[in-house]
């Protein structure tokens, strides 16, 4: 059995050890082109990873010249369900990020408000992001790249939009070919996607993937999180050689530490024999 095969048969098992587990698990190489999936091709409820998608329209608008990420918008909070039209708004302590709250109503940069969206996982920075680009163009580029079932439908918290089952959708493959394509600067522009990089290299959020890591790893990566959902989709970057991309979904886990645990070990086990 050679390496990618025994490094699947064991990450198959220890997602056996959570009863009930639903696991998503997409993994690549930049180095040597190998890599494994494990339900690669599930879907999921995409949580906070939809806002990679988002970032790399962004960063492609700015390589067109349509938008300058220095521009700057008055920021609101109020927003349009996709259902009826009908407006919602976002609430501060729902918010991983409430920072921006405090300025409403005042004018901020695009780039500001992305490392809000992709750093701390701001809601209300991805909302206004989103109404600026529109979901179904930002779903488009990601088809485009090669991620042909992710589904970006809408802002976070549309509640019209979640009881109608209307939710932003993915897979560990979709994620993992656009978290490849930022690693290979195929996701934009050269300059745009080392800049991608390392906004994702500024991630405050770090009990998933690089947890199973050895301490100072360079991890690019962004996390989701919704009940019982958790997940996290990394460019790893070991010592004298390429990174390698890691992708693991997670749901029917009720409690976030059980599925960062498991995240983790997986991590672990990938690092020890990618980097062997």
């Amino acid at each position: 059995m050679d390496d990618m095969a025994a490094l699947q048969a064991t990450i198959k098992q220890r997602i056996a050890r959570e009863s009930g587990a639903q696991v998503g698990v997409w993994l690549y190489d930049v180095a040597t082109g190998a890599g494994l999936e494990v339900n690669a091709g599930t879907q999921f409820h995409a949580a906070s990873t939809m806002k990679v998608p988002v970032m790399i329209e962004l960063f492609r608008r700015a390589d067109a010249g349509t938008l300058r990420l220095d521009s700057t918008i008055v920021l609101r909070n109020q927003f349009t369900s996709i259902v009826d039209g009908s407006p919602f708004t976002l609430n501060a302590g729902d918010d991983s990020d409430s920072s921006l709250y405090f300025r409403v109503g005042q004018r901020v940069t695009l780039r500001e408000l992305n490392e809000h969206m992709i750093t701390r996982s701001s809601n209300l920075a991805t909302n206004a992001i989103i109404e600026l680009l529109d979901a179904r163009t930002v779903s488009a580029t990601a088809h485009a790249l090669g991620a042909t079932s992710i589904q970006v439908r809408r802002g976070v918290e549309d509640t019209k939009a979640f009881n109608a089952g209307l939710n932003n959708t993915t897979s560990a493959f979709d994620l993992g070919v656009l978290m490849a394509s930022i690693a290979q600067d195929r996701a934009a522009s050269k300059s745009a996607c080392a800049a991608m990089r390392e906004i994702l290299l500024r991630q405050e959020f770090n009990d998933e993937i690089p947890a199973g890591l050895p301490k100072g790893v360079p991890v690019a990566h962004k996390t989701g999180w919704i009940t019982a959902t958790t997940h996290d989709a990394a460019i790893i970057y070991p010592p004298r050689r390429p990174p390698y991309v890691l992708v693991v979904l997670t749901r029917a886990i009720p409690e976030r530490a059980v599925a960062q645990r498991l995240m983790a070990d997986i991590s672990r086990e990938v690092w020890t024999v990618v980097t062997r």
